[in-house]
């Protein structure tokens, strides 16, 4: 699971990455709201820590920018000032929970899982595909051009993975931390050779292809054909 915190305040930022990282949680820092935004943009997170007050851009902006760019991750609101007109305007502008300064690490923690865990059964409720390609996200049924496609426990969370971000570059560390739960080891070969098992499966004997190989970077799930 990867975190984006994004706080100005030194002392919480190293608080917050130290906990969630004792908690196994891969963690990126930004200590304004612009290059808080930046990186939710440009990143795939399974929830974001913004905390209210921040230079540049507070977190009542950047939770609307993210909202207006159909960003859905996941928001859980942190500040200081908790009385109720605040944190009624951060759910407002889009944010999904609001945690008040001080804070207790068991109830963080418990408000990031149910986050994340709501998340996930919201985008299991739906069938996803590419092209002719189809992934029933509750039943985990595969299926392309008609035929049902029969894969091992981790391709199918490699493909959902990827399905889930299409059209996005995929590094092999993302798809490490993601569908392994594992820092990405650069000597491991593990990724490749998954991603070599899925396309066989998925993509030998079908048109159009849809993993391609980002060299040097990783891989990118689409079914625009690579110039």
């Amino acid at each position: 699971m990867r975190i984006l915190v994004v706080e100005d305040e030194e002392r919480v930022r190293n608080l917050l990455r130290k906990v969630l990282r004792r908690h196994h949680y891969a963690v990126d820092v930004a200590v304004d709201g612009a290059e808080g935004e930046y990186l939710a943009k440009t990143n795939d997170y399974d929830a974001i820590i913004l905390d209210l007050r921040l230079p540049r851009q507070n977190g009542w902006v950047t939770c609307q920018h993210l909202r207006a760019e159909q960003v859905s991750t996941p928001i859980l609101m942190l500040t200081a000032l908790d009385d109720v007109d605040h944190r009624i305007e951060g759910l407002d502008c889009g944010a999904d929970d609001y945690l008040g300064k001080p804070f207790h690490e068991g109830e963080l923690l418990a408000r990031l899982r149910s986050l994340i865990r709501r998340q996930s059964i919201a985008a299991r409720t739906a069938k996803i595909s590419a092209a002719d390609l189809v992934v029933d996200l509750s039943s985990h049924r595969v299926e392309r051009a008609g035929q049902t496609i029969s894969l091992t426990a981790k391709e199918y969370a490699l493909l959902e993975y990827f399905i889930l971000n299409k059209g996005k570059v995929l590094t092999r560390g993302m798809i490490m931390e993601h569908v392994w739960d594992l820092n990405f080891d650069p000597q491991s070969n593990v990724v490749d050779a998954y991603v070599k098992l899925l396309r066989q499966k998925i993509d030998k004997g079908f048109e159009p292809q849809l993993i391609h190989t980002v060299r040097g970077i990783g891989y990118r799930f689409s079914e625009e054909v690579e110039s």
